[in-house]
């Protein structure tokens, strides 16, 4: 992405800063005590460098830890920050009606805080639990949220690179904090659990609507950014806007009275799709052994499958570009032509012809012909390697991984959400069965539900899906089931795998800042006299 000036027009990501251009205003609708001050800001100096390496100084006003509910639970957690720029390399601007991107910094469905962010990309995950970080549980860190079950949902670099690009390119920046799983009051009970990160999301985004006009940014512009967990959370906003099943959270909080729907979804490598991820899992990956070279339990990596395979089937989902209906026996097929085959072409398309060769001699798998790259899938497979996770890899039988926390309750740890973890709990619960509560949680807690099951017609329209093709967080199909239902709707996507890379990768910022331009019809902030 570069930014440069041509003909007295300043190009921020590749967005023109106009001096023509105009835009409408209109009158705030808000609840009381929850009115954005749009005095209330300090005003800031940060230097950005795009992706090209050339640095950009941008001035920006910042608004700080502003609680977005009026009952609060904790507003450590339950506040956002706001981001305008004002002027960029010089010229001062006007981004009333710019696009807002909502980013979230959840990773591992832990909670994550803006409340002492002291400037743009400064949140994030919270370096502990809150009242007390439940015993077994995993405390956070900046970069991987490790727990016994080899899970380590990391936020990557994402998000505080979209940040920064999209200021520089004259876009508002929201970042909103949102309770998570560890967090435990006085009494010893969890109040961060599902739903109330997706619940602390849409009480966000319904807090920057209502203050329209108030809140510099178009509010029907608004575009959601999140990796991992946050990108499960951010596929989830895009997905349920103003779905009434979230309607009696939302009031318990005193969210504000408005939209909760946003206009396009930015998720990277969502861990999502909860319920039927160990089974996608073992489909996946059922054949590599961990990083110890030990092999999981075979009988149990088939049954999953199994279950995946009927899961699928029942989807009817039909895969991009004409490929049919997505099944457990030619998904492999599906991946390669669609994503993996065309990342790695990609890739060393983009490599000197040196480097080119130096790949291939290293990687006799792939052939190169006729500028394209294929492979097969078992060869794909032993090029990834370890695995990450064990058997079951998000509803464990011994209850160790975060998704367990994120689905505790009252004063217990962790549950069971599915009934074959539940069925081979090897803790020792007196019952083996799902809580009574847990379908309607799962069902608050997952995208799909709203794209398949009951298909919500005020989601988003349009979708950037990114991971890495070494990602072994979840299964590829899940966020390429994600892809195929929301394009079987009509909607926009754009998703590709980045090749080679790992887990929480952000390969491409720039272009999503531009899609972003793209998709809003943004031409630019406007400009205006210092």
């Amino acid at each position: 992405m570069g930014i440069g000036a041509t003909a007295g027009v300043a190009a921020v990501g590749g967005i023109a800063l106009n001096a023509n251009a105009s835009s409408e205003g209109g009158d705030a609708t808000t609840d009381s005590g929850l009115v954005f001050d749009p005095t209330a800001y300090t005003e800031k100096t940060k230097t950005v460098t795009d992706t090209d390496g050339d640095d950009h100084e941008v001035t920006y006003r910042f608004w700080q830890a502003i609680t977005y509910v009026a009952k609060p639970v904790d507003e450590t957690y339950q506040c956002l920050n706001v981001s305008v720029p004002v002027e960029i390399d010089g010229t001062a601007i006007d981004a009333s009606d710019a696009p807002i991107l909502f980013a979230n910094s959840v990773g591992g469905y832990m909670p994550s805080s803006v409340a002492d962010a002291t400037e743009v990309g400064g949140g994030g995950m919270s370096m502990g639990g809150g009242a007390g970080a439940p015993s077994g549980a995993p405390t956070s860190s900046a970069s991987a949220l490790p727990n016994a079950n080899g899970n380590t949902n990391a936020t990557g670099g994402a998000m505080n690179t979209n940040q920064l690009l999209a200021l520089a390119a004259g876009y508002v920046v929201v970042e909103p904090g949102a309770r998570g799983r560890t967090l435990k009051n006085s009494a010893g009970e969890y109040y961060g659990t599902a739903p109330a990160a997706i619940v602390d999301l849409k009480a966000a985004v319904r807090y920057v609507r209502s203050n329209k006009g108030r809140i510099p940014g178009d509010v029907d512009r608004i575009v959601s950014a999140g990796t991992s967990a946050g990108g499960a959370l951010s596929a989830l906003l895009g997905a349920s806007g103003d779905s009434k099943l979230y309607d009696t959270y939302l009031a318990e909080l005193g969210a504000a009275d408005a939209s909760d729907a946003i206009f396009a979804t930015g998720a990277w490598c969502p861990i999502t799709d909860l319920e039927h991820a160990d089974g996608a899992y073992e489909w996946n990956w059922g054949t590599n052994a961990l990083s110890s070279g030990k092999q999981v339990d075979q009988t149990v990596s088939k049954a999953l499958q199994s279950q995946f395979a009927e899961y699928q089937a029942g989807l009817r989902l039909r895969g991009l570009n004409g490929f049919g209906t997505l099944t457990a026996r030619n998904y492999d097929a599906y991946l390669l032509k669609q994503y993996m085959e065309p990342s790695a072409t990609a890739y060393l398309a983009a490599l000197s012809d040196a480097d080119r060769e130096t790949y291939l001699a290293k990687n006799t798998f792939l052939t190169w012909s006729g500028g394209k790259a294929t492979f097969t899938w078992a060869d794909f497979l032993t090029h990834v390697g370890a695995r990450k996770k064990d058997a079951p890899a998000f509803d464990a039988f011994d209850l160790s991984a975060g998704e367990n926390n994120e689905f505790g309750a009252g004063t217990t740890l962790s549950r069971h959400f599915t009934a074959y973890g539940a069925k081979n709990d090897t803790t020792g619960l007196s019952s083996k069965r799902v809580a009574s509560d847990i379908p309607a949680k799962l069902d608050l807690m997952n995208p799909m539900y709203h794209l398949v099951e009951k298909v919500n017609g005020k989601r988003s329209k349009h979708w950037w899906i990114r991971l890495g093709t070494k990602d072994s967080d979840t299964s590829h199909t899940v966020s390429a089931n994600l892809a195929a239902a929301a394009k079987g709707l009509g909607d926009d996507v754009n998703h590709l795998y980045y090749w080679d890379e790992g887990h929480g990768a952000n390969t491409d910022p720039g272009d999503f800042i531009t899609w972003i331009a793209e998709v809003t019809g943004y031409k630019g902030p406007k400009t205006k006299a210092k």
